[in-house]
């Protein structure tokens, strides 16, 4: 499986023959390489409706005949654009041609913010992402705080790899980030969300040296880099 960093929070997957992407903010996104029109994906998986995460959605969605994976409130949000949708919600499971899909709880917010209009649209609770391949299962976490029911993840789940935010302010910082690490048990942890905007600069290779010193492999990728697992 292949496993490539577009920054921010989103990652696209190659498994076998299928083609995904997770929250793909590529436009506005200063340390993006790839354009929306160079993605080819089939399945686009979104945590939540900030616009950081939503992103390009629906140009990809609409150029590949996509469908989108989302929340319910989100996914019926971005149906309302034109493309399709499989509406999910947290703690549901569904099982789809590449593999399973699980929604996880995450504390942060979800909204389609119009600067212009002044206008918050509700875009339904955030989510983090379970999503198994073969028989690798990987925890998206989204846009989340530290929460302790990530110790029942790791229980119920065996996470080859988990993509952890770290950029504080809106999101959990490094200190809570290596708690995730732990509570989750993944055997490999790649940080998110941190250095695209000044708010949320981070060290990403200090967080690494922090997490092999609990004896968590970590793997710092630059926004473009790919990595297999």
């Amino acid at each position: 499986m292949k496993i490539t960093f577009h920054g921010q929070s989103c990652f696209e997957l190659h498994y076998e023959n299928h083609q995904l992407i997770i929250d793909p903010f590529l436009n506005g996104n200063p340390l993006a390489k790839a354009k929306p029109e160079e993605i080819q994906a089939k399945w686009i998986l979104l945590t939540h409706g900030h616009d950081d995460h939503v992103g390009d959605t629906v140009e990809i969605a609409k150029r590949n005949e996509a469908t989108v994976i989302a929340p319910f409130e989100l996914a019926n949000w971005i149906s309302w654009q034109g493309v399709d949708v499989h509406p999910m919600h947290i703690g549901g499971s569904h099982h789809f041609e590449f593999g399973r899909v699980k929604l996880t709880q995450a504390f942060h917010g979800s909204a389609h913010i119009d600067e212009s209009k002044q206008q918050i649209v509700y875009t339904g609770m955030p989510a983090g992402l379970l999503l198994t391949l073969g028989e690798k299962t990987i925890y998206h976490a989204g846009d989340t705080g530290l929460f302790s029911d990530m110790k029942i993840i790791g229980m119920q789940n065996d996470v080859a790899l988990a993509l952890l935010p770290i950029g504080d302010n809106f999101t959990m910082g490094p200190e809570d980030a290596l708690l995730a690490a732990e509570w989750v048990g993944a055997k490999q942890v790649v940080p998110m969300h941190y250095n695209t905007f000044p708010v949320i600069e981070q060290n990403p290779e200090a967080f690494v040296q922090r997490l092999e010193g609990k004896k968590i492999q970590g793997t710092v990728l630059s926004p473009g880099e790919s990595m297999q697992i």
